[in-house]
């Protein structure tokens, strides 16, 4: 059996934070694809959010570059609209949407039309001088990654994006790409030559919204800040590490896109080999950003490479059923919707550990965690070999989404005469120890951006080494080579083969037994 909530004390201490970053600069904000679903569902709320918080600058402005032209009343009103629907506070504060409504507007053009970059141009030097924003211009594709060639060198050619090779030069200008950031190796070393004709590295920001998730940043304050853990965070007493990013919504509407993309491209290559660079790297000599980031690379070039007959032994991928139907897809696809994969670290620290990551949609359980699963006791104490075997393995849970938190497993003795152990978990939800509400990743990566702190964002390095990882795995499977594509229930574990990728090794996935 096993004892839920056992509940922890906290003792938040006032004072100064790790990390002093400042207020922002003064700044315009200017976005593209400001009509498409990630900025009405999370950008326009995130700023909203930062906003009515005070963490905006007082000079501060956005300028949405649309292909579809909206007078700034009617742009106004759809994005009022979007946050009454997504913004994390309700009902909307309307002193905070006052004042931020009169810093937005909208200016309509084409990706491919020098002129309409002339324009923008001029309407950014209007706004600058209305506002007071001092030059300084952060440029955020938010739009598909095949336009990325087009807007960087049409905001190049006007003169909109001059190189910085310095640090800490006014006025700034930075730019902000969304994934997917490339297709493959290839593609992403394309995409880094495009961007180093026209920017330096330190104005690039190539965001991963996992990575502002307060649960994956508390992965190096837990690691780094805890004596008791770090001791015990290598070969020697962990068995194995399982990351899992799991959905219960099917691809919805964004079904052409999904078809081309697949989860591998979707969530592996970005998501989850951040969040497991950030469990297997080193302790970085300090909390700056390039230093986090050297650590975090040198864990892509220390993965074992997959490729040919290896992939179909350590990669399994599946489809769920109806996928084929869904508006936008191939009715002959083979597009994976759902992967599990073994991967091997192979350095000092790490020799031996398997790390099992496992992402899909339409499952059973919607949930984002790391398992770290201890090693067993070596020697069994406790009378008969029925209890010895009922013994389980520490396990400790990092929840990233939802009911961000932590959690422990330990085996404790029942109360009795008899010696008698179950399982007890430790655990603490962030929400509730802390008392206030957990900001969405976006506010801190924007405010990170706007304050030029690059620490949660990836390196061009970095990139190209998880797409250096990835793409023979995506070149079997698309080739026939990397085995069966499964198919799944919706609503169900996923594939069986799975679970059995697990069981070959004697384990079991921890969320789904």
């Amino acid at each position: 059996m096993e004892t839920q909530g056992l509940h922890i004390e906290t003792t938040p201490r006032e004072g100064e934070p790790i990390v002093r970053a400042g207020q922002p600069d003064p700044c315009v904000i200017v976005l593209f694809g400001a009509t498409g679903d990630l900025a009405q569902r999370k950008l326009f709320p995130a700023l909203f959010e930062l906003a009515r918080e005070k963490l905006l600058p007082p000079a501060f402005a956005v300028v949405a570059f649309s292909r579809s032209s909206h007078d700034n009343d009617a742009f106004r009103a759809q994005v009022k609209k979007a946050l009454e629907e997504f913004a994390r506070t309700q009902p909307l504060d309307e002193a905070t949407w006052k004042h931020f409504s009169s810093r937005l507007e909208c200016i309509a053009g084409a990706y491919d039309d020098p002129a309409s970059f002339e324009r923008l141009r001029e309407r950014l030097e209007e706004v600058g001088k209305r506002h007071g924003t001092q030059g300084n211009q952060l440029y955020y594709l938010a739009t598909p990654a095949s336009t990325f060639p087009a807007l960087i060198h049409g905001l190049a050619g006007a003169g909109l994006l001059p190189r910085q090779e310095q640090p800490g030069t006014k006025p700034w200008r930075r730019l902000v790409i969304e994934k997917p950031f490339g297709r493959d190796l290839e593609t992403a070393r394309e995409l880094n030559r495009e961007l180093a004709t026209v920017l330096d590295e330190q104005q690039i920001f190539r965001i991963d919204h996992y990575l502002g998730k307060e649960t994956v940043q508390n992965i190096l304050v837990f690691r780094f800040a805890n004596s008791i853990f770090e001791p015990l965070w290598n070969r020697n007493h962990i068995d194995h590490v399982e990351i899992s990013a799991l959905e219960k919504l099917d691809v919805e509407d964004r079904g052409h896109f999904y078809d081309e993309t697949g989860v591998i491209r979707d969530i592996v290559q970005n998501h989850l080999l951040q969040v497991l660079a950030l469990c297997a790297m080193e302790a970085p000599t300090s909390f700056g950003a390039e230093e986090i980031r050297d650590e975090k690379s040198k864990v892509f070039r220390a993965l074992r490479s997959l490729e040919g007959p290896d992939v179909a032994r350590h990669v399994v991928v599946g489809q769920y059923q109806g996928f084929r139907d869904t508006k936008g897809v191939a009715k002959d696809s083979h597009t994976p919707t759902f992967v599990a994969m073994k991967l091997n670290v192979d350095n000092w620290r790490w020799q031996g550990v398997p790390f099992y990551l496992r992402a899909g949609k339409n499952l059973s359980k919607r949930v984002t965690e790391v398992s770290i699963h201890f090693k067993t006791v070596p020697f069994c104490l406790f009378g008969t070999s029925d209890t010895c075997q009922r013994l389980q393995p520490n396990v400790l849970r990092l929840r990233i989404q939802p009911q961000e938190g932590i959690g422990l497993s330990i085996e404790s003795k029942v109360p009795g005469e008899d010696v008698n152990i179950a399982g007890v978990n430790m655990q603490f939800s962030y929400a509730e120890t802390f008392d206030k509400p957990v900001p969405e990743a976006y506010e801190r990566l924007l405010l990170d951006c706007m304050r030029g702190n690059a620490t949660l964002f990836a390196r061009k390095d970095s990139v190209e080494q998880a797409w250096a990882y990835i793409t023979p795995i995506l070149q079997a499977l698309e080739a026939g080579n990397g085995g069966t594509v499964h198919e799944y229930k919706p609503g169900s574990e996923g594939p069986r083969a799975a679970a059995e990728l697990l069981a070959r090794d004697g384990r079991h996935w921890t969320v789904f037994p």
